[in-house]
């Protein structure tokens, strides 16, 4: 058997897809969205095939699973013949550092992280019980979004906190996008010809969320990220970095709560406050229409970038590639370009026909001449997952 079928459970979604590794490709894809209100809705696309669509209320994750598993029967039988099943998991804390089979001691741990992650665990939780109950038989793997970035020394995640405090309530800083991180750094070890062992790469995972990566030989040494996915770069919605005391100033002089705090840095900040747009093709539009704040948003969001690419490459001792990866990444030349606009010095050298480019696949958009090689490497962390969830099954 090859097939695995890999589940991200949020709290109000479900995303997945059923993978043949071998050939590998895609059978089948989904997501149920809106669980638990009006509206709620299941878009199922059996391979090539015209998707099926369902609008019916889902009260609950049950609900949710009961759709999926019939969107399947519906369009070409059970899902049959799983090596394993695995679950995106938001946060293993740095209990959980590595892919793992679930079982009652993992369901604990996962359980643990829950106040590291409450809006996350609690559901990523909730998709494994459902699924162990539909498919007793079937090995499920957990895989950490965190898990990449435990290779970093105590230099790059401690804060500096007095220890017996950040020691009894695990304050560090532990990472996100790991999967991503990880998928690119190996597909870009490939693109290249070069064993990843031997490569120094900054790897840039620019979505609606955003976290840059120093990747030593295949382990990760130090992101962007860190306790919560607040940290480092600026966001869509996210403030990323900012002085500690801007929380203590907004409670004192602005009278907000902390709750009011967390909703601003994490849902009203970044583009969105900077810009009043968090879709980078809006901004676009908006700095092509001449648009002062947006303009001078892409360039603290491209300078944030920057900033990071340097530290990370003196981090390294050696930069050899800058890889370009998720929504942004992949397809916003213009913010691949001001991110680069500067790095000369770095070794850094764009070509601009080929940034303006694109594929499917990974590609070069560096010049020639470039000591420091600069690619775009699509993601894709379903696959990741599914890679990882077959080898700790023993596919």
């Amino acid at each position: 058997m090859s097939r695995v079928l890999v589940v991200n459970t949020g709290s109000s979604s479900i995303k997945y897809q059923l993978f043949e590794m071998d050939p590998q490709k895609v059978l089948a894809s989904g997501l149920v969205e809106r669980i638990g209100e009006a509206g709620s809705k299941l878009t199922h696309r059996p391979g090539d095939a015209d998707p099926l669509v369902v609008e019916e209320r889902m009260a609950d994750h049950s609900d949710g699973f009961d759709r999926l598993f019939k969107a399947f029967e519906a369009t070409g039988g059970p899902i049959t013949d799983l090596a394993g099943i695995g679950h995106r998991v938001v946060h293993g804390g740095d209990r959980l550092t590595a892919p793992t089979r679930v079982d009652d001691a993992a369901i604990q741990a996962i359980a643990d992280q829950a106040p590291l992650a409450p809006l996350h665990n609690p559901p990523n939780l909730l998709g494994i019980r459902i699924a162990m109950a539909s498919f007793p038989e079937t090995p499920q793997v957990a895989v950490f979004d965190t898990a990449f970035h435990q290779t970093m020394p105590p230099r790059a995640y401690r804060y500096a906190l007095p220890a017996d405090l950040a020691g009894e309530l695990r304050i560090r800083r532990y990472g996100f996008h790991g999967t991503s991180h990880a998928y690119v750094s190996r597909k870009a070890a490939e693109h290249l010809g070069r064993p990843a062992g031997e490569l120094n790469l900054v790897t840039l995972h620019l979505g609606n969320g955003a976290s840059a990566a120093a990747v030593a030989g295949g382990r990760c040494i130090d992101t962007s990220m860190g306790l919560t996915p607040l940290e480092g770069l600026v966001m869509g919605t996210r403030s990323g970095d900012l002085d500690p005391a801007v929380v203590v100033y907004l409670h004192r002089e602005a009278g907000l709560s902390v709750d009011d705090i967390d909703d601003l840095l994490n849902k009203r900040s970044g583009m969105l406050g900077l810009a009043g747009a968090n879709d980078m093709r809006e901004v676009a539009r908006l700095v092509a229409d001449g648009d002062e704040a947006a303009t001078e948003a892409l360039d603290v969001y491209c300078y944030r970038i920057r900033k990071y690419v340097g530290a990370y490459t003196a981090a390294l001792g050696r930069l050899d590639a800058l890889v370009f990866t998720a929504g942004i990444g992949e397809n916003n030349d213009a913010v691949r370009a001001g991110v680069c606009e500067g790095l000369e010095g770095l070794g850094v050298a764009l070509n601009a026909k080929r940034n303006k480019g694109r594929s499917k696949g990974p590609r070069t958009i560096s010049a020639d001449d470039s000591p420091v090689a600069v690619l775009v490497v699509p993601t894709n962390e379903e696959l990741e997952i599914a890679e990882q969830t077959l080898a700790v099954v023993g596919g």
